[in-house]
């Protein structure tokens, strides 16, 4: 099947973006996953500036790139997290953290995040990337004993939040897609459920299929995609590779930095790690997905020059994978 591959330049915002699109057509991308980071695109300038969105493009067709997505996963964490802290100052732009004020920093990033949407519709994508940040994630381990009631406060939270938010994206014809994600409203299966429950379903509302955070919780990628199918409105794909078993690793990774071998998981290139990655390809031409597949590069043990070429050619590799025949006969057909 044919689906454009991009290149999401969340890793490489330390890069100028004219830097990055060089790199991204030497390699052979298609396109870009372009992150809100750096200079790669600012949504305020977007809207303020009436050439800003062309100059981007004409970088992007200077380079012979094309854009479907863009991504703005730090802004979004802030609208229902708890607590607002040091991290998120170390993260959000200026404008979204103002004065620090927890409260205040949430309802700037949601008023930022409808801007992202706007800013999207402005470059001619209609999907945005990212996340919802949580008011309850820190509740996960369950103790102190953590009551039903306060776990569905912080699904209300969360509906309350976006649900605003999700008005515009209807108005500009833009959807957003959710990274299943620890530290998110919904970071697991059941969580996805309860996460689109809580929205009653709106269509504006879609996921971000990243099978790497799955993997190391227990969750199986390829049904997540098969029983979601409805909700894939974009792919992200990077892989992990598990190290627990030898009763000093756990799967918590004991709060160490990424790359340290004590960890119970970590990020590796695409194709090294434990995805199933065929089956998940073919979970994706089952279900009738033709948007892009984006290349998140997170390896701190390879290379990203190299690393980033090299899953490149594995993605192609898996994209030609043929989509399922409509029938038994078509499947055996010599015609």
């Amino acid at each position: 099947m044919t689906r454009p591959v991009t290149l999401f330049t969340g890793q490489w915002a330390d890069l100028p973006f004219e830097e990055v699109c060089g790199l991204a057509a030497e390699w052979g991308y298609d396109g870009l996953e372009i992150a809100c980071s750096g200079d790669h695109f600012d949504v305020a300038a977007a809207l303020e500036d009436s050439g800003y969105v062309t100059r981007k493009l004409e970088q992007l067709d200077k380079h012979g790139l094309k854009v479907w997505t863009i991504s703005n996963h730090l802004v979004g964490q802030a609208i229902c997290d708890h607590p607002i802290d040091e991290r998120h100052q170390a993260i959000l732009p200026a404008r979204v953290w103002g004065n620090g004020d927890p409260e205040s920093v949430r309802q700037a990033a949601a008023e930022d995040m409808k801007n992202t949407a706007r800013a999207a519709a402005a470059l001619g994508v209609d999907t945005v990337v990212g996340f919802t940040g949580s008011s309850i994630w820190h509740t996960v381990a369950m103790f102190p004993p953590v009551p039903a009631s306060m776990v569905e406060a912080g699904y209300r939270d969360f509906a309350d939040r976006w649900n605003p938010i999700l008005d515009v994206f209807d108005e500009v014809g833009v959807r957003f897609a959710h990274e299943v994600h620890p530290s998110e409203i919904a970071y697991d299966y059941v969580t996805t459920q309860k996460t689109l429950e809580a929205i009653g379903h709106r269509p504006a509302f879609g996921l971000n299929w990243d099978p790497s955070h799955m993997v190391w919780q227990d969750i199986d990628p390829v049904n997540f995609i098969l029983d979601f199918s409805d909700r894939i409105y974009h792919v992200d794909c990077k892989d992990t590779r598990m190290r627990v078993g030898d009763g000093r690793r756990g799967r918590l990774s004991s709060h160490l930095p990424w790359a340290d071998l004590r960890r119970g998981w970590d990020f590796v290139s695409t194709g090294r790690g434990d995805v199933p990655w065929e089956d998940c390809f073919r979970a994706l031409n089952s279900i009738g997905y033709t948007g892009p597949i984006s290349i998140e590069w997170e390896d701190a043990g390879m290379d990203r020059l190299d690393g980033a070429r090299e899953a490149l050619g594995f993605i192609r590799t898996l994209n030609s994978i043929t989509p399922p025949a409509t029938s038994f006969d078509a499947a055996f057909s010599t015609t």
